[in-house]
């Protein structure tokens, strides 16, 4: 499919479609991503404030075969922001669109529109004594449509699930400029071919996400956060079956985290207060949220005698304050930041079954051991199989000393995720930067069915073209 680009006489041609709307030349965030793998060239910048104006852009870039790239909050991790190469583009962002149009708290419902910041609906959930639980690094910039369309994921999916499951209905614009009135705030709803799971996930190739019925809970009661020293991975999985036995689905978080997280912490990002005098090898960031008057910091206690006496936790800390508690999560949160500063030489956003969690992260480490010498920082939401497995040059190196053996640690570690029957993107997506290998690693028949709904929604190719699936 050969598109066109979004030429001056396009964009004139859209100013007289909607005169009050924003055009105007592309700023550079717009063609950038948080890791700097990839960055945009010329493009023209639409900023829509309904759904409607959505729909007279997306249907005047059909019909002149012009790309779409929906834009939300610019953090995603795999390129599907931005078109690096092809025809200059319509960026079409969603910012301007950012209205909680309204809460439902005695139906557990909140509708907002894509250009929402995720903290801001956190916000809005917490107004009406609610809590909506997708939580994640970015929450601050990261926008509601982008996050439903990568599906993301987070720290609170061992207890609520992926963006996915907290998603009850979309309004959406399709690729010929249709609207898609699917904000229903019903639980049960079987009727046909279920759009809204087509979309999510989707990461903008089949229509644009303009709002969102999203799913509240009730807030905890009161919530109790540990950070518990594990012997090794297979202890931490233990521990996570322990506390499931103690606690249900009240352990609302369950985060891996590595000395090397901790050593990059103190070089690049000193003023994040550390919680051991020494680092451990390996510990377990744990989250409870408990209802009623049950004690959080009793549940903790009992738990970490019960996994002492097991022989699976040697030493932990129970926050006793709000305060340090809220300094446990920011160690977590501020390890991505902290490997930006290092400089990956591969980063890798994996799951595998959980069992085959210690075995993959001793058969990934040796296997990067036969390639060079390297440091490897694993983390992640073990509580839900996801680790981020990222491999780092030796202090005095840069990843730029290691640019030929990339290829070479993805590949290894890819083909050992797949052999262990996981996946090559746990929660970033596919992006433009996994293309290849959702090509390589994808079911073929999945792989087909896939192409013939791209090609069928979207005939032209204008959706976020060269995004999850190659632009033929």
């Amino acid at each position: 499919m050969t598109l066109n680009p979004a030429n001056p006489a396009f964009r004139d041609h859209l100013a007289q479609l909607l005169p009050d709307a924003v055009f105007r030349p592309v700023e550079p965030r717009y063609l950038e991503e948080p890791r700097g793998l990839y960055a945009g060239s010329e493009a023209l910048l639409a900023l829509p404030r309904t759904t409607d104006e959505v729909a007279i852009l997306v249907r005047a870039a059909s019909d002149a075969g012009v790309g779409v790239i929906p834009y939300g909050g610019g953090t995603g991790l795999v390129g599907g922001q931005i078109a690096e190469s092809g025809p200059a583009p319509l960026i079409l962002s969603l910012e301007r669109m950012n209205k909680v149009r309204d809460v439902y708290p005695d139906e557990n419902v909140l509708v907002a529109e894509a250009g929402v910041v995720l903290a801001d609906v956190q916000a809005a959930a917490d107004a009406q004594d609610r809590l909506f639980p997708l939580s994640l690094a970015a929450e601050g910039s990261a926008r509601i449509g982008g996050n439903l369309a990568t599906n993301a994921g987070g720290t609170g999916v061992l207890r609520y699930g992926n963006a996915r499951d907290l998603c009850l209905g979309l309004e959406a614009v399709l690729p010929d400029g249709q609207i898609w009135n699917g904000l229903t705030r019903l639980r049960k709803n079987n009727t046909g071919y279920d759009l809204r799971h087509l979309l999510i996930g989707a990461e903008g190739t089949l229509g644009v996400i303009t709002a969102a019925a999203l799913k509240l809970f009730p807030k905890p009661a009161r919530t109790g956060t540990a950070m518990l020293v594990v012997t090794d991975p297979r202890a931490a999985l233990d521990l996570l079956s322990l506390a499931r036995a103690h606690l249900g689905e009240m352990v609302s978080a369950f985060e891996l985290i590595h000395r090397q997280g901790f050593d990059f912490l103190a070089q690049t990002l000193p003023e994040v207060r550390h919680p051991f005098a020494t680092a451990p090898e390996w510990c377990v960031l744990i989250e409870v949220g408990l209802s009623g008057d049950l004690d959080p910091d009793a549940a903790l206690e009992t738990l970490f005698a019960a996994a002492h006496e097991a022989g699976l936790v040697p030493d932990g800390l129970i926050a006793q304050t709000s305060q340090q508690a809220k300094d446990f999560w920011t160690i977590r949160e501020m390890i991505p930041e902290a490997n930006r500063r290092v400089g990956s030489v591969s980063s890798h956003d994996i799951s595998v079954p959980l069992s085959a969690i210690p075995a993959f992260i001793d058969q990934g480490a040796q296997e990067v051991a036969k390639i060079g010498t390297f440091r490897i920082n694993c983390f992640g939401h073990v509580g839900d199989g996801n680790l981020h497995y990222n491999v780092f040059p030796v202090a005095g190196k840069s990843r730029s000393d290691h640019e030929e053996q990339r290829p070479r640690i993805k590949r290894v570690l890819h083909d050992l995720v797949h052999s262990m029957g996981g996946s090559i993107s746990a929660e970033h997506g596919i992006g433009r930067l996994k293309v290849a290998d959702l090509e390589r690693y994808g079911d073929p028949a999945k792989l087909s069915a896939m192409r013939a709904i791209k090609a069928a929604l979207d005939p032209k190719g204008i959706m976020n073209p060269g995004a999850v699936l190659r632009q033929l």
